[in-house]
């Protein structure tokens, strides 16, 4: 099989856990070159060690490599500012951009949720890692019954988060948001992510709450479980921390959102999951690194086989 040629910008955390995936796990897609700022960046470095073409030029640098003409696809693991200036070179050369900061140029993309319908966008946006955990279970109770509103927390520990991470804070809190709307299917989403700076470092946590029309319970559970199931399949360490809780509201006590200014009565479903990391760079607490390197490979190896299947 002939692989598709990669190259990713950012050799920082995510950067490089994603090297090292496509290194050790893809039989699509080969790892050409890692495109940083800083020369001495353990990213770059582990590159150099790998064979890889590395440049620490930024884009510019990136575009100068011999390499360049012959990759495909191109990550952007930097941040969300800097990705709109990456995104606008790269297209202007023909490549497939898959953007793993909060900039919302291209469609979100959930790979279990909506890959499908967006393999022919050349920006694609990988949302956030509370958007990849917890959107897929937002879809999954909207698939059964209307999701008026969905609320979701993402904790992470305070080491699994890089400086990209917390300079896009205010963009992943939007961006989550709009994408719990756009593709889990919500009316209305809110997204709070929490930095936890326990010792020993904790372990990625997600609680999703949704407010939606009354309807068959096991339904929802048995959706849910389903869609755990396909996330599993390319984040192994994705997986529910308890049984799928359940409450009915009723008309005579309806519940009060304050972020929709309205009162709700129907059935309030909360879900809990934590996501371990396969520790391919950082140790496995670090699930919120691993499910955004996951699902942006996932992402870049349905569009490879497409690309190798229209040749």
């Amino acid at each position: 099989m002939t692989k598709t040629k990669v190259a990713i910008i950012g050799s920082g955390n995510i950067g490089t856990d994603l090297m090292i995936k496509i290194e050790r796990l893809s039989d699509r897609l080969e790892m050409s070159a890692m495109i940083g700022i800083d020369a001495k960046s353990d990213g770059l470095q582990r590159a150099i060690r790998l064979g890889k073409s590395v440049s620490h030029e930024g884009i510019d640098g990136f575009v100068a490599l011999p390499e360049f003409d012959d990759i495909s696809i191109v990550f952007d693991a930097t941040s969300a500012k800097a990705h709109e200036h990456h995104n606008t070179v790269l297209q202007k050369h023909g490549k497939i951009v898959i953007d793993l900061t909060p900039a919302a140029i291209g469609p979100f993309i959930v790979p279990s949720v909506n890959l499908e319908d967006n393999l022919q966008a050349r920006n694609i946006n990988m949302v956030t890692c509370g958007g990849q955990a917890t959107i897929p279970i937002v879809a999954a109770i909207n698939s059964v019954s209307k999701v008026h509103y969905g609320e979701i927390i993402a904790s992470i520990s305070s080491k699994s988060a890089g400086p990209g991470t917390r300079a896009n804070i205010d963009e992943f809190t939007k961006t989550t948001a709009m994408a719990i709307e756009k593709i889990g299917g919500a009316t209305h989403g809110k997204a709070i992510i929490i930095l936890n700076p326990a010792e020993p470092p904790m372990i990625m946590r997600d609680t999703i709450l949704c407010l939606c029309d009354d309807a068959d319970q096991q339904a929802i559970k048995n959706s849910i479980e389903e869609m755990v199931k396909a996330v599993s399949a390319y984040v192994p360490g994705y997986r529910l921390k308890q049984q799928v809780q359940f409450e009915s509201i009723g008309n005579n006590a309806p519940l009060y959102i304050p972020d929709m200014d309205k009162s709700f009565a129907g059935l309030k479903v909360s879900v809990f999951l934590e996501v371990e990391g396969a520790a391919h760079y950082l140790p496995a607490y670090a699930g919120n690194l691993d499910i955004m390197t996951s699902a942006a490979m996932r992402t870049a190896e349905r569009l490879a086989e497409l690309r190798g299947a229209n040749k």
